[in-house]
């Protein structure tokens, strides 16, 4: 067994009980106004941040992209404003978000195929995305399942782009970093009026940072799957990173 797969265990048996029966009540919780509370929450610099990883996105027209965890479509949206005739799939595990992406998609006048499914096994053939994008969600999820499941559904010399908050190599900046997320996240749960069961999950969202990966480990994480062409970007001290790969 890998350490990988070791710390993976760690993570599910840490996190499984509140993957399986209270995220899906957070998000379905904050759908409407999820995008206004994380600008919210890193104090107005997603969207600098998002733009960047938007910006790092090679697509050409006609080609078929998914986007993991597409929540709210704000990445779909965005890759069809720079690219409009592009084939975008989302496959999110909440509903609740998706509808609000399909709303926000339409008033764009963009189609954006939607797909209520478990990310970890992806509904869809081998060999069938040229693209595929997934931002600020794997910490939730079982990361060499889903990972393995982009690299099965992305074409040869496909292109996966992954943006995400991570657990920072640098220990003082670590420290820093856990408590302005605890102090963050009262305050956007009291900003947004968040419900009793998001409000219970507030030492799980710091938690699954903790337990999470540094940009150089996702490098190699990325790399030992069997993705070619790694290359891991760090922002913000290393709380967020963004990476690309290709399939062999």
């Amino acid at each position: 067994m890998t350490s990988f797969e070791q710390k993976e265990q760690v993570r599910q048996r840490a996190f499984e009980a509140i993957w399986d029966d209270k995220i899906n009540d957070v998000f379905a919780d904050v759908a409407p106004v999820y995008d206004r509370a994380n600008d919210f929450a890193s104090l107005g610099t997603l969207k600098g941040l998002r733009r960047r990883f938007i910006d790092t996105i090679d697509v050409k027209p006609g080609q078929r992209v998914l986007d993991v965890c597409g929540g709210t479509n704000v990445i779909g949206i965005e890759l069809l404003n720079k690219e409009p005739q592009l084939e975008v799939h989302a496959a999110d595990r909440s509903a609740a978000m998706q509808k609000v992406g399909g709303e926000r998609a339409a008033k764009r006048g963009f189609k954006i195929e939607s797909h209520i499914c478990d990310v970890h096994t992806l509904p869809f053939p081998d060999n069938h995305f040229d693209v595929v994008t997934l931002q600020y969600a794997t910490r939730h999820l079982r990361v060499i399942d889903v990972f393995s499941e982009i690299n099965r559904v992305l074409k040869p010399g496909g292109r996966f782009y992954h943006f995400d908050m991570l657990r920072p190599a640098n220990p003082i900046i670590e420290k820093s970093y856990y408590l302005y997320l605890k102090a963050c996240l009262k305050m956007t749960s009291w900003a947004i009026g968040s419900s009793p069961v998001a409000v219970s999950c507030h030492n799980y969202f710091v938690d699954a940072i903790r337990l999470y990966y540094s940009t150089e480990e996702m490098s190699q994480l990325l790399r030992e799957l069997g993705y070619t062409d790694v290359k891991g970007t760090s922002l913000l001290g290393g709380t967020v990173a963004m990476h690309q790969a290709s399939k062999a």
